[in-house]
């Protein structure tokens, strides 16, 4: 068997080491469930409190024209561009991916009347299932119907009758990844509008959402793109489609001229028609902050280190015969997969418990799925094998057998 690199001479190598020291990690820690909840960033706790303590404490409400506060919805937004490969007027960041889905998702149903038909896949994220499901029940299936189909069935499961199909880059289970260019062209062919998910892609995978001709996306910003637990999300509509729709939730925001308070709603006439309700200034503060970490990092060194870190820990898994009875459910070749990888294990909580114990911190997804996520600004190779040494520790001897690591906690 070929040598595996030492771990040492990769970090040595790494052209973002120096990124590590701009997070808060903890002493003994190491973390892989960036791809659930990123970090915290040195410089969004700096802002944060600045936020709180001279703008907010200080200032009080001239803030919201001298700190630009009502203006953040759309510069937070903009920082994305560059990440997500999208010129400025289409980004807003704002609510949540639920929320922002029940908007596209109608403006996406308006506009390809007399459609009713809403295609995705069984294995999508349960909330954008649900969203829809909900769209359902308040329009009536006459109006929206939700039909879910296998992977494997995708494409032949489209038709000229569809309206909207509604899917995930990267699967949140198995890490697995779709073709947004060539599954929006093949849509787009057929008359179908689409809207991407891209909470688990965006901070490691390089997108570039006009040149594939994107409808419509959304995405969190708390898992790679560290913007705190709860952080806003972020939508995507592309300009073409703009000055044709109108989005449900018409909130005070979303007016062309909030402040004249009119009783009469009349959307603006740009992407803040999106906006709702008054922005959450904190949460929006402490995500723009952690936004300026990628300001000197691009999309395919981001990519690179993530895919180098994720292959170093299978192959070192793979190394170890006492982890043969861990199954990889994610895809073998790296350019199929984002930034994680799942195996299957019938004790599988049980061993993330037991490695969170050890200060190696994974995340569980039900049934049976270990999730390990490579973020490529903070995590060394050292970290991976000194995880991958642990992991072997505890499937070796069975440490997960404690009863302590067999209880199920709220969250997993």
């Amino acid at each position: 068997m070929t040598a595996l690199p030492d771990c040492q001479a990769l970090d040595a190598a790494d052209v973002l080491a120096s990124k590590r020291a701009e997070f808060k990690i903890p002493a003994g820690k190491i973390y892989l469930n960036g791809n659930s909840l990123g970090p915290l960033p040195v410089r969004a706790l700096a802002h944060s409190l600045t936020l709180i303590e001279q703008q907010w404490g200080e200032d009080l409400i001239s803030s919201w024209n001298k700190h630009g506060w009502i203006d953040m919805p759309v510069t937070c937004a903009e920082k994305l561009g560059p990440l997500v490969g999208v010129a400025p007027g289409q980004l807003l960041c704002c609510d949540s991916v639920s929320v922002n889905l029940f908007k596209l998702l109608a403006v996406a149903l308006q506009l390809n009347k007399p459609r009713t038909t809403v295609v995705s896949l069984q294995d999508n994220f349960p909330t954008d299932l649900y969203m829809v499901q909900g769209m359902q029940s308040l329009l009536g299936a006459g109006q929206c119907e939700l039909q879910t189909v296998d992977e494997e069935d995708l494409l032949d499961s489209l038709n000229r009758e569809v309206a909207v199909l509604l899917l995930t880059q990267v699967n949140f289970r198995s890490g697995a990844m779709l073709d947004i260019q060539s599954i929006t062209q093949r849509a787009h062919e057929l008359g179908i509008l689409v809207i991407w998910d891209l909470s688990h892609s965006v901070g490691a995978v390089p997108l570039q959402l006009d040149a594939w001709s994107v409808d419509m996306a959304v995405g969190c910003g708390y898992k790679y793109l560290n913007g705190g637990p709860g952080a806003p999300a972020f939508l995507y509509v592309n300009k073409q489609h703009q000055a044709k729709v109108s989005q449900p939730l018409c909130g005070w925001m979303g007016h062309t001229s909030p402040f004249e308070f009119s009783p009469d709603y009349v959307p603006a006439k740009d992407i803040t028609e999106f906006l709702t309700g008054t922005p959450p200034i904190l949460s929006l503060g402490v995500l723009s902050a952690a936004l300026d970490v990628f300001a000197d990092v691009t999309p395919a060194q981001l990519r690179s280190k993530s895919l180098a870190l994720a292959d170093y820990f299978l192959a070192l898994v793979v190394a170890r015969p006492e982890l043969s009875e861990l199954q990889l459910v994610s895809p073998v070749n790296a350019e199929q997969r984002g930034g994680q990888l799942a195996f299957a294990h019938e004790e599988g909580y049980a061993i993330c418990q037991a490695l969170a114990a050890a200060g190696i911190l994974s995340d569980f997804r039900s049934p049976d799925l270990l999730r390990f996520g490579f973020s490529p600004l903070f995590l060394r190779f050292a970290d991976i094998a000194k995880a991958v040494t642990v992991l072997a520790d505890i499937v070796a001897q069975r440490r997960f057998d404690e009863p302590a690591f067999k209880q199920r906690q709220k969250v997993t």
